[in-house]
């Protein structure tokens, strides 16, 4: 049954959902956490695969039509493709869409197509072994790019975009090999600002490479012809002006796109954010395990959205970092 769009409190429809199906992850990226781990969700406190479907059902219901699953390293969650199988399955979901580090990729590409993931966003920081480590703490490039190999050889699971974390000071150096490589493979790559979302709160402002530094760098060797953006969208995208490939920027600390933002997160224990950097959460497991019927958890979602924040503050005076880390959020 539809219901109303699901709206916030700014006039702007929510259509995109992301879903952390666990906060556990085999890589430790030092954007993202420390080098010992962090403590780990109770298993019994992250959502079943059934109130993952139910609640991303209901969703669907009010408009949603774009879902991501996300982690964590949502590969890492035991038996993913029979997850990712039950959503494909809800009707109004027209885009279902992985973020991965790709070390599994090799192992589930082929089951996680099958299933019905239909785009795949790929975390590559590095094309060069060493460095790659250096960011991750894992000596893992090969398999991920063996993975990427494997998953190119699906025609659905086409587009497949690299994601790299721009950090001031490591990724000059990865420009132009990244610009290379998005000439000459199937990948379109994608830079991503770096954004205070690390578990040990570290985050300066001039620890950001941002888009346009990469663009400009990039544009010298290789001339870039913009192309238009899309609502919503949170890449801009550029194509090389000769023909042979695209290449993206996502600029959230230096050109924010929150104006016409239409995305929400639920994390794996159940927590449903409006926001990236929200400083609230609202709880969905409690009332889903409560025996809350759909009206009651339809009202409880429409109340929270209704909240949904304007903007984010990064960069402005009295910014407060998030408790949890990208890894606990979901990206």
């Amino acid at each position: 049954m539809e219901l109303e769009p699901l709206q916030d409190g700014h006039g702007r429809l929510i259509g995109d959902l992301r879903v952390s199906v666990t906060d556990r992850c085999n890589f430790r990226c030092q954007y993202c956490m420390p080098a010992e781990g962090l403590p780990w969700i109770e298993r019994d406190s992250v959502l079943t695969f059934e109130e993952i479907a139910r609640l991303v059902t209901l969703f669907s219901s009010m408009g949603v039509h774009d879902l991501r699953l996300t982690g964590g390293e949502p590969l890492v969650r035991r038996g993913f493709p029979r997850l990712v199988e039950m959503l494909a399955s809800i009707g109004g979901i027209d885009d279902l869409s992985v973020t991965t580090n790709g070390f599994l990729l090799q192992r589930d590409a082929e089951a996680l197509v099958r299933a019905g993931v239909n785009r795949f966003n790929v975390s590559v920081d590095s094309l060069q072994q060493d460095r790659f480590y250096e960011l991750t703490r894992r000596d893992a490039l090969p398999q991920v790019l063996a993975g990427l190999e494997l998953l190119a050889t699906f025609p659905e699971a086409h587009p497949i975009k690299i994601n790299a974390v721009a950090i001031r000071d490591f990724t000059e150096e990865e420009a132009l090999p990244f610009a290379r490589f998005a000439r000459t493979t199937p990948f379109e790559v994608r830079f991503i600002e770096f954004m205070p979302l690390d578990a040990d709160q570290a985050w300066t402002p001039d620890q950001v490479l941002s888009g346009e530094e990469i663009r400009a760098a990039i544009h010298e060797v290789y001339p870039l012809e913009a192309e238009p953006r899309e609502r919503s969208a949170t890449a801009r995208i550029y194509r090389f002006a000769d023909g042979h490939g695209k290449i993206g920027f996502i600029n959230p600390v230096s050109e924010p796109f929150c104006g016409d933002c239409n995305r929400i997160r639920l994390t794996a224990d159940g927590r449903l954010r409006t926001c990236l950097f929200s400083l609230n959460e609202t709880d969905l497991r409690g009332p889903l395990r409560g025996g809350a019927d759909d009206g009651e958890l339809e009202r409880i979602i429409r109340e929270a959205v209704w909240l949904k924040e304007l903007k984010h503050h990064v960069g402005e005076p009295g910014f407060i970092q998030p408790a949890r880390s990208m890894s606990a959020i979901g990206g």
